[in-house]
């Protein structure tokens, strides 16, 4: 069977030519890989929503109201727009004016990933929707698709334009569709990424299901007590070698290898051998020509409950053996943000590749007893040529992207 990984001169490598990114740590990709280097975490109380459990957790959430978020886009007051698509808004056009033009736009795409999409204002109105017809324009925008073609709009992106939501691992499978549409020369380039933002259904929920933790998430650590939910956006700008070769666009990084897989073992819980995360970080690896060895760093799920992270420790001990690479999760910088989640940390890979330096997994004490590994605590200076990072999503989505240096 011939070699159909990247590393085949038979098709483009996937360069990435732009990131942007807002989460709690920066509103700019510099600012967030500062707060990276100084180990700064962005979790806190809770300021936009007024929720019931507001003293009860600790969120990463992003310093600008809406409103501030609509001003800095220079929206008019009539505007429409959810904190998905302000979010994701801003973080789309910082990746594309990094990128530069491109101006063929029949053969640029965007893909983009949310779970909550326009649940932020939907939630805030429902009951007022009959008898205000000033918020009534809110209804159209509560559906998944309606902040990626305000993203799409803004940015003047008109080749192809679709929504992913296949819950925590959205932004990753974003990344992953994009490029794999490059590779298969159906685009010359593609946005991708995701956004979500804080909202009192996303809060409920997750305390429903008992994962939220009261103080700052400790991921990997044998007294962790659950995660912290976090808001934001992230995208890179996908393109082939070629294009990007032709346009003198500055490659970043490259998506090397990609993988989806799914243990298809409970709604909310994956399962104790870790078979979908190993598989996924398994496929990524075998799809770019590579082997265990030549991983460098794993930017890791990381959550912080009692199940992710053990089920992601088992995955990573039944890949790796007696060999576990460089790990750590950025989780507890930013918190849990969902759908974005890929995208941020995609962005946080490649900074890692950039920086030649591995970034602080917080508030870890104590091996988890079941496997012993310990996560990278402080900021390392380490060679750095190829990075898994890895989103696993309810339902058993589970996707590992493989980035590796320019």
């Amino acid at each position: 069977m011939p070699n159909t990984g990247p590393n085949n001169t038979s098709q483009p490598r996937v360069a990435i030519t732009g990131m942007g990114i807002i989460s709690a740590i920066g509103n700019s990709v510099d600012e967030n890989l500062s707060a990276l280097l100084a180990s700064e975490s962005g979790i806190g109380t809770i300021q936009h929503i007024n929720t019931n459990h507001k003293q009860q957790i600790q969120v990463g959430e992003v310093r600008y109201s809406n409103s501030e978020l609509a001003e800095i886009l220079q929206l008019p007051s009539t505007n429409n727009y959810t904190r998905t698509a302000l979010l994701g808004t801003i973080a789309a056009t910082e990746a594309l004016q990094q990128a530069g033009k491109l101006s063929n736009a029949s053969r640029v795409g965007l893909i983009s990933a949310t779970t909550v999409g326009g649940m932020d204002q939907t939630e805030r109105y429902y009951k007022e929707f009959t008898s205000r017809p000033e918020v009534q324009h809110f209804i159209s925008s509560h559906h998944a698709g309606d902040s990626t073609q305000k993203i799409a709009t803004q940015l003047d992106i008109t080749g192809y334009v679709t929504t992913i939501s296949t819950a925590c691992s959205s932004a990753a499978n974003a990344i992953m569709l994009g490029a794999r549409l490059i590779r298969a020369g159906k685009l010359d380039r593609v946005v991708v990424g995701g956004a979500d933002p804080l909202s009192k259904f996303t809060i409920n929920g997750f305390k429903s299901l008992m994962i939220l933790s009261d103080e700052a998430c400790a991921p990997f650590d044998a007294n962790r007590k659950g995660l912290n939910l976090g808001e934001g956006a992230a995208y890179l700008v996908l393109e082939s070698e070629e294009i990007a070769k032709k346009h003198h666009h500055s490659v970043l990084a490259y998506v090397s290898g990609y993988g989806n897989a799914n243990d298809a073992f409970h709604q909310t819980a994956s399962s104790e051998t870790g078979e979908g995360a190993y598989l996924a970080m398994k496929q990524a690896i075998n799809l770019a020509g590579l082997t265990t060895s030549d991983i460098s760093y794993v930017n890791a799920h990381g959550t912080a409950t009692l199940n992710n992270d053990l089920s992601e420790s088992v995955a990573l001990s039944r890949l790796f053996g007696e060999q576990v690479p460089a790990f750590s999760s950025t989780k507890s910088f930013t918190g849990h943000t969902l759908a974005a989640a890929g995208g941020l940390e995609a962005v946080f890979s490649v900074m890692a590749l950039q920086q030649q330096k591995i970034f602080a997994n917080l508030n870890w004490e104590n091996a988890m007893p079941e496997t012993n590994l310990r996560p990278v605590t402080k900021l390392q200076q380490q060679t750095l040529s190829h990075v898994l990072s890895n989103s696993f999503g309810f339902g058993g989505n589970c996707s590992s992207l493989l980035l590796s240096r320019s």
